[in-house]
């Protein structure tokens, strides 16, 4: 502690004989709403199943615009709803990415074998 503190504190606060007033001042936490933007706009441009990722990223928007003018509560419910369609935008395109690529391989067993097939036709004649 510096000498000034310790004086201070040693000799005690003013001493007036007038009341004494205090003031406080409730300042409010700052609570953190994820909005899920970059998450929706990823789904936007790149997973866009049914236009899940688009209305995600409005309703992300949506929270952000809602956090800045202080409704946490709306905020939050924009929130919900934007993780909830990115949720089911992900789930959809995952299901969609492995059906692809069932698809292709089945597709291209099926040419693999055709070709296969019409080759040793070929060396029978």
């Amino acid at each position: 502690m510096h000498k000034e503190e310790y004086e201070v504190s040693v000799m005690g606060g003013p001493h007036s004989s007038g009341p004494q007033t205090r003031t406080v001042i409730n300042m409010p936490s700052e609570i953190s709403v994820p909005d899920h933007v970059v998450w929706s706009l990823f789904n936007t441009l790149f997973m866009n199943f049914c236009c899940l990722g688009f209305i995600a990223f409005a309703y992300s928007i949506k929270s952000r615009d809602r956090k800045m003018v202080g409704d946490i509560t709306g905020a939050q419910a924009f929130a919900s709803t934007a993780k909830c369609l990115n949720i089911w935008a992900l789930i959809f395109n995952i299901l969609l990415t492995i059906g692809s690529i069932v698809v292709f391989i089945i597709f291209s067993a099926v040419i693999f074998q055709a070709i296969s097939q019409k080759m040793k036709n070929h060396e029978g004649f």
